[in-house]
C-alpha cells in the first residue's frame, strides 16, 4: 500500500480523517510567488460540488446525438435508446429517456453539457484513468495530488498547521464515500475530511459510532472511534451548520433508495446550514457496463445504466430543488465526471467496453445553459476499437470552472494544470452576468415545460407556475425571429396550463420563452 492510498483509505474509515490533525508540510508545495498570484484565500461563498460516476459512463447512451442514429444504429441496435424516445434538448441533441430530472433543469436553464470530454492518448484502466482525470496530468504523467487540493493548498498555505482558526473554521473540502477522493488530496497532506458513508454523517451528529464486537479487541476500537471522534477538530462546525438547516425538498427519493441522492441531502444540508466549505466530492458506481447493459429482451430503455442514469437525474433534481427551497441556490455549481467514455460499438454481451470521451454536465441556476460543442460524429460502420472522438480536454473545464466560479488567475490556473498542451482553452461553462457581477444568477419560471415535444398537428399546452403578476409567453424561429405572441398579461399566482397553437408555422426547430417579474425560462420546441 503506497502512502497516499493509505491516506485515502485511513481517512475515509475514521469517519473524520487524522490527515486534518497537524500533519507536517513537505518540501514540495506552492512558492510564496504562487501564493501571491491567487492573492491567498480568495473571499467566496462560492461552493463546487463534483460528482464521479465510478466504473466508466457510456456518454452515448447517455447524450442522444439525434443526427448520427443511423451510424448509432449500426454500432448498437441491440442496445440504443429509440430515437423517438429520447428527451429532446434540442433538434440534434437528447437525454435518455430516464433522465427527465436532467430534462426539466435543462428547460429552466440550469443545465449545460458539455460534448466528448476527454485527454490526448486515454488510458483505458480504470485505476490509471481515475488518476488522470482526479489529478489533472498528462496521461503519461504521474502526480499525486489532485487539481483541487492543488488549488485549496494554495489558497490556503501552510494547512492544515493553524486550521481551523477564526477566519477559516469549516472544512475546506468534503469527501462523502469509502476514501477520499484524489481531487482534494493535496502536495503533502489531504486538503479535506472524509465522511464514509451517510449513516456516518447522522452518527456523527448524534454523537454515536457503529457498534463493535464485544470482544477484548471490538472494546479497543470502540475507544478509538470515540477518541477520533472527540479530537476532530471540525466535528462542532458541522454539527451546528447541519443544526441550521433541515432539507425541504419532497423530490428526494426516500433514505437508502439512492446513495448519490443521500448524499447530496447531506450537502444541500452543510450549505443551506451556512458551512463554508469550498468543494463537495460525491460518487455513484456501478457504470462498467460490460454485460447486460439493457435487459437481454425488452426495451432498450431500462436496466442497468437506465437504473443508474435515473439515480443520477433524480438526484440532482432533488438538490437542485432543495437548493433552492433552502435559498442557497446561487451558491452552488455541479459536475459531473467519469473516469472514461464506453465504445461507439457495442459488444456480444449486450454492453460496452472501455472507451474515451464522453459528455459531461455542469448543473445550477449559474451555468450557461446550453450544449458545449457537437454531437459526436460517428463512422456509418464502427469497429471494435472505434472511440469517440475528443473535443474538450477535460482539464478545460477544470480550469475554466475555477477562473470564473473561484476566481483564480490564469497564471495560476498554468500552474496548478501543467501540461504540454496547456493553457487550455476557455469554456464558458458560467455564465458570463454571473461572473462580472452584471447580471443575478438565473430565477427561472418554477415547471415550465411545453408537452407533448415534439408538438403534432399544431397543438400542445404550456405548463407553469405563476408567481402572481404580468407573464409573456414568445415563440421564436431558428433565426431569432419573433414568429407568435403567446401570452401578454397579468395572472393570478398559481399552476396554469395555456394552449400553445402552432398550426400556421412550418414543421422545424422553434424556442418558447416565458418571462415572469425577472424570471425567465425556454424550452426548444420541435414542430413536425
Amino acid at each position: 500500500m503506497n502512502r497516499r492510498h493509505f491516506l485515502q483509505t485511513t481517512a475515509a474509515a475514521t469517519v473524520v480523517p487524522a490527515l486534518l490533525s497537524g500533519l507536517p508540510i513537505g518540501a514540495y508545495g506552492f512558492s510564496p510567488e504562487l501564493y501571491e498570484l491567487t492573492g491567498g484565500a480568495t473571499q467566496t461563498d462560492h461552493v463546487l460540488v463534483l460528482i464521479q460516476l465510478n466504473g466508466g459512463n457510456d456518454g452515448l447512451n447517455m447524450v442522444l446525438p439525434l443526427d448520427q442514429y443511423s451510424a448509432l444504429m449500426n454500432a448498437r441496435a441491440d442496445i440504443a435508446i429509440p430515437e423517438p424516445q429520447a428527451l429532446r434538448l434540442t433538434s440534434l441533441t437528447g437525454l435518455h429517456p430516464a433522465m427527465t430530472g436532467m430534462k426539466n433543469l435543462y428547460d429552466n436553464a440550469q443545465l449545460g453539457v458539455v460534448q466528448s470530454v476527454g485527454y490526448p492518448n486515454p488510458n483505458f484502466s480504470h485505476f490509471r484513468a481515475t488518476d488522470i482525470w482526479t489529478s489533472g496530468s498528462d496521461s503519461n504523467v504521474t502526480i499525486t495530488s489532485g487539481w483541487a487540493g492543488r488549488y485549496l493548498n494554495g489558497e490556503y498555505p501552510g494547512y492544515p498547521t493553524g486550521y481551523p482558526n477564526a477566519q477559516n473554521p469549516d472544512p475546506l473540502a468534503i469527501s462523502i464515500g469509502s476514501v477520499v477522493s484524489n481531487c482534494v488530496q493535496g502536495p503533502s497532506v489531504n486538503m479535506g475530511m472524509a465522511i464514509a458513508s451517510t449513516s456516518s454523517f447522522y452518527q456523527l451528529l448524534n454523537g454515536v459510532v457503529d457498534a463493535a464486537p464485544n470482544t477484548p479487541a471490538g472494546h479497543e476500537l470502540t475507544f478509538i472511534r470515540q477518541v477520533v471522534q472527540q479530537t476532530q477538530v471540525y466535528t462542532t462546525a458541522i454539527q451546528a451548520a447541519a443544526g441550521r438547516a433541515r432539507n425541504l425538498s419532497p423530490l428526494y427519493p426516500p433514505a437508502g433508495q439512492n446513495s448519490l441522492s443521500d448524499q447530496l441531502k447531506i450537502v444541500a444540508q452543510l450549505v443551506a446550514g451556512g458551512l463554508q466549505t469550498r468543494v463537495y466530492v460525491c460518487n455513484l458506481g456501478g457504470f462498467d457496463t460490460h454485460v447486460t447493459q439493457v435487459p437481454l429482451t425488452g426495451s432498450t430503455t431500462t436496466g442497468t445504466h437506465a437504473t443508474l442514469l435515473g439515480k443520477v437525474s433524480e438526484a440532482i433534481a432533488a438538490f437542485q430543488d432543495d437548493l433552492r427551497r433552502l435559498s442557497v441556490q446561487d451558491r452552488v455549481v455541479g459536475m459531473t465526471f467519469s473516469e472514461f467514455g464506453r465504445r461507439i460499438k457495442a459488444n456480444s454481451g449486450k454492453g460496452t467496453d472501455h472507451g474515451a470521451a464522453a459528455p459531461l454536465f455542469v448543473f445550477g441556476t449559474s451555468v450557461n445553459p446550453r450544449i458545449h460543442g457537437t454531437n459526436p460524429v460517428l463512422p456509418q460502420n464502427a469497429g471494435v476499437n472505434d472511440n469517440v472522438p475528443l473535443q474538450f480536454d477535460f482539464r478545460a473545464i477544470y480550469a475554466s470552472l475555477l477562473k470564473d466560479w473561484f476566481q483564480v488567475p490564469q497564471s495560476t490556473l498554468n500552474a496548478l494544470l501543467p501540461s504540454v498542451g496547456g493553457p487550455f482553452p476557455y469554456v464558458p461553462v458560467i455564465r458570463p452576468g454571473v461572473i462580472n457581477g452584471t447580471t443575478p444568477a438565473h430565477l427561472s419560471v418554477t415547471g415550465f415545460r411545453v408537452f407533448p415535444n415534439p408538438v403534432r398537428e399544431g397543438r400542445a399546452t404550456l405548463a407553469f407556475e405563476a408567481q402572481g403578476g404580468h407573464v409573456q409567453v414568445l415563440l421564436f424561429d431558428a433565426l431569432g425571429r419573433e414568429v407568435a405572441r403567446v401570452l401578454d398579461r397579468n395572472l393570478p399566482a398559481g399552476a396554469c396550463e395555456l394552449p400553445l397553437d402552432m398550426s400556421g408555422l412550418a414543421p422545424g426547430a422553434y424556442h418558447c420563452f416565458i418571462q415572469e417579474e425577472g424570471r425567465s425560462s425556454s424550452q426548444l420546441v420541435a414542430l413536425e
